[in-house]
């Protein structure tokens, strides 16, 4: 047998089966492709996303309800193009970390560059996907301040209250309390500048998912405060301490 003729079908062998293999991975990394011959369902994952500590990364933090597995992260290249196109969302495999000891995750996503970002995950057999997400990072960094005042008249439900900062284009707010050691106790969304614990009169999402304990005026417990505008960026971030 010629072994150049040989060593010639080898190669092409290998070509084929490389370009096949890089074909699929193409295929698959898209959002697009993710989706396709699925049962998809939109909008139907809280997620927002806001400057980290180090420069040039930033956290996406996402609610993972109770029974959610496979948990996906997609990006765009850059801002410009259509945030509704899923074929422009290539997937990515940034680290995830819990934050409120599980409750909350977040991808650690570095980025030099803003973008649109998607998350996913599969719960009861389908592909639930969050409202893209704009990382404003560069020209819009999370503002990490405290205008915070707490009511304390009725020391086991206070009242919380806050002023925009910088950023004024905020659509919604979410509330955290957590004990001491960061355990989550409730999680509620206002249109309001205003929460009192456990009031729901003009909460307009809870992620509670059963009833917080009554504070105990001997303990000390936190208190986050997310304002999220409508692209879902994270204006400001104000985490705090109190006592009851």
């Amino acid at each position: 047998m010629d072994l150049s003729k040989l060593n010639y079908c080898f190669l092409f062998l290998i070509l084929i089966i490389y370009g096949c293999s890089e074909d699929k991975l193409s295929s698959i990394s898209s959002l697009q492709a993710v989706l396709d011959n699925e049962i998809v369902v939109k909008d139907n994952v809280i997620a927002c996303a806001a400057s980290a500590d180090k420069q040039g990364e930033v956290n996406v933090f996402f609610y993972p309800r109770e029974g959610a597995t496979n948990f996906r992260y997609f990006e765009t290249q850059t801002i410009n193009v259509d945030k509704n196109n899923f074929e422009d969302y290539t997937e990515k495999t940034p680290e995830i970390l819990d934050v409120f000891n599980g409750k909350i995750k977040r991808f650690v996503v570095s980025s030099t560059q803003e973008k649109w970002v998607i998350v996913s995950f599969i719960e009861d057999g389908k592909i639930h996907i969050c409202n893209p997400i704009y990382l404003k990072h560069i020209t819009k960094p999370t503002e990490k301040i405290n205008t915070l005042a707490i009511d304390g008249v009725m020391p086991t439900m206070p009242i919380f209250s806050w002023q925009d900062g910088l950023y004024t284009d905020s659509a919604i707010y979410f509330q955290v309390v957590t004990d001491s050691e960061n355990n989550f106790l409730s999680g509620t969304y206002t249109y309001d500048k205003m929460f009192q614990y456990y009031k729901l009169n003009n909460v307009v999402l809870n992620i509670t998912t059963k009833q917080p304990p009554t504070l105990n005026k001997s303990l000390t417990y936190g208190f986050t405060l997310m304002a999220v505008s409508q692209d879902n960026w994270v204006n400001m971030l104000t985490e705090t301490n109190f006592s009851p």
